[in-house]
């Protein structure tokens, strides 16, 4: 949605389409004005409670980069906008 965020997820792929989680990342952002951060950790969170592990990659129209992740680990890595290449596998 050019309105709010781009969405790439990855991990158990039944939770993450019966939870429509890039759809409701957007939505909530969108009709409840919240940050692609607050959003993106609340749908992770509620597809844990499914009982699905994985995460996401969720870049909004400003730039803003967040990948919350439920699992032991995500490969994941972005460049920022000031060039800076960051890598990461565990949560910090």
């Amino acid at each position: 949605n050019n309105l709010t965020c781009a969405v790439s997820a990855t991990g158990d792929g039944e939770y993450f389409i019966r939870g429509v989680v890039a759809y409701d990342i957007s939505a909530m952002m969108e009709y409840q004005g919240r940050s692609l951060k607050d959003a993106a950790g609340a749908v992770i969170e509620k597809v844990g409670k499914m009982g699905g592990a994985g995460g996401l990659i969720a870049i909004d129209r400003n730039g803003n980069i967040t990948m919350p992740f439920n699992s032991e680990g995500m490969y994941r890595g972005w460049v920022g906008a000031d060039g800076k290449v960051l890598i990461e596998i565990y949560k910090e």
